[in-house]
């Protein structure tokens, strides 16, 4: 649990960057270019007493996650492929490659030719992950010391066992990390997927919406909504791989 202090600490950089917040939004003078945290935090507490709020970022999570989940995955089977044969990591490396180097905007527009506007995100999600986790992955892999593997072998290990007491524990470190690292970036391209694709079932629909029709505080508090649900899922994903490193 945070200490006091930790907390006391939290609270006043909150206040500080607040106090910012107003004395700019006061400095401008137009709750149309920029509003004041009052407006913008009575906006959002309104929007979250509405059902709809609820309902459009629980899709909105549903797309995002499941990307992310299987971006992961497919990032872990490319990972154990590409390190087990150099044909492999040749004839794909170029596709990763791409995939890292290209805009995400870019993808994001290819998707929308060839799949509904409610699939685009999730697709999004999966690019964004998969590259990072495989990456991270294998080059974990390929660093697990040999000598490892080969005193599991000679003390007759099987090959799972050998996976599991000498790989696991070697990848998890790297594994997790890129985990952590491109559940942010997962997050961020998919919502930016949803305000391009505009499935209107979703927070990315919403903020377009509110943009369009210059309704600031509205604008200004769905991205306060989408920040307050990264950090969340950022607080979850740490807490339950801390639990996956302890038990391993």
């Amino acid at each position: 649990m945070p200490s006091k202090r930790k907390i006391l600490q939290t609270a006043l950089i909150a206040l500080i960057y607040l106090a910012i917040w107003e004395a700019v939004s006061l400095l401008v003078g137009k709750e149309l270019l920029l509003p004041s945290p009052l407006s913008t935090l009575s906006r959002l507490a309104v929007l979250l007493t509405q059902g709809e709020t609820w309902f459009y970022a629980g899709l909105t999570l549903l797309r995002i996650m499941t990307g992310y989940a299987v971006g992961v995955l497919l990032g872990v089977l490319l990972a154990v492929l590409t390190a087990r044969s150099a044909f492999a990591e040749a004839l794909l490396s170029p596709l990763r490659a791409i995939v890292k180097a290209s805009p995400v905007t870019s993808f994001i527009l290819l998707a929308l030719l060839w799949l509904s506007s409610d699939m685009v995100p999730l697709v999004i999600s999966v690019l964004m992950v998969v590259p990072m986790v495989w990456t991270a992955t294998a080059e974990a892999i390929l660093q697990t010391d040999p000598r490892l593997v080969e005193m599991g072998r000679l003390y007759g290990l099987t090959r799972w066992q050998i996976v599991k007491k000498v790989f696991v524990p070697s990848v998890l470190p790297q594994f997790l990390a890129a985990c952590t690292t491109s559940l942010g970036f997962a997050w961020k391209s998919g919502v930016a997927a949803e305000i391009i694709a505009l499935p209107k079932q979703s927070i990315g629909y919403m903020l377009y919406q509110s943009k369009l029709r210059i309704e600031t505080p509205d604008l200004f508090a769905w991205t306060l909504l989408i920040v307050a649900l990264s950090m969340l899922l950022e607080w979850l994903l740490v807490r339950g791989m801390r639990r996956i490193r302890h038990d391993a």
